[in-house]
C-alpha cells in the first residue's frame, strides 16, 4: 500500500515505511521528528520544473504531464519504493507542499498503484 502525507504531520506507526519525495529539506522539519527511511530528493521535480510549477493549481495538468515524463528516466528510484513496499507493506510518501492534491507524492502514487 502506497499512501502520501504532509511531512509536518505526526509519525504514526501506520506509516510503514517512510519515505521523503523533496528535492529540498522541509522547512521547520529535524531529522528526528521526520522517522524517515529514505530520502529520494532525486525522485523529486528537476529544479527547473519545480521553479516553473511553483505550486499553481492552474499549472497542474502541465505539471502532472512533465512530471510524469520525467519520471519515465527514474525507473531505478520508483522499483526502490516498490522494494521498500515489499518489505514493510506499507510505504508513506512525505512532501513538505501546503497543497494536498497538487503535489509530486501524489503523481509518484498514481505511478505505483
Amino acid at each position: 500500500m502506497i499512501q502520501i502525507k504532509r511531512i509536518y504531520e505526526d509519525y504514526r506507526e501506520t506509516d510503514g515505511a517512510r519515505v521523503l519525495v523533496d528535492r529540498l529539506w522541509p522547512r521547520g522539519v529535524s531529522k528526528e521528528k521526520a522517522h524517515l527511511d529514505l530520502w529520494l530528493k532525486d525522485i523529486a521535480p528537476s529544479n527547473e520544473l519545480r521553479t516553473w510549477f511553483g505550486h499553481d493549481p492552474k499549472k497542474w495538468n502541465d505539471f502532472h504531464t512533465k512530471y510524469l515524463s520525467e519520471l519515465k528516466n527514474k525507473t531505478e528510484l520508483i522499483n526502490q519504493v516498490k522494494q521498500l513496499e515489499k518489505k514493510h507493506k506499507t510505504v508513506t510518501l512525505l512532501y513538505g507542499a501546503k497543497d494536498t492534491k497538487h503535489n509530486q507524492a501524489v503523481i509518484i502514487t498514481e505511478l505505483l498503484t
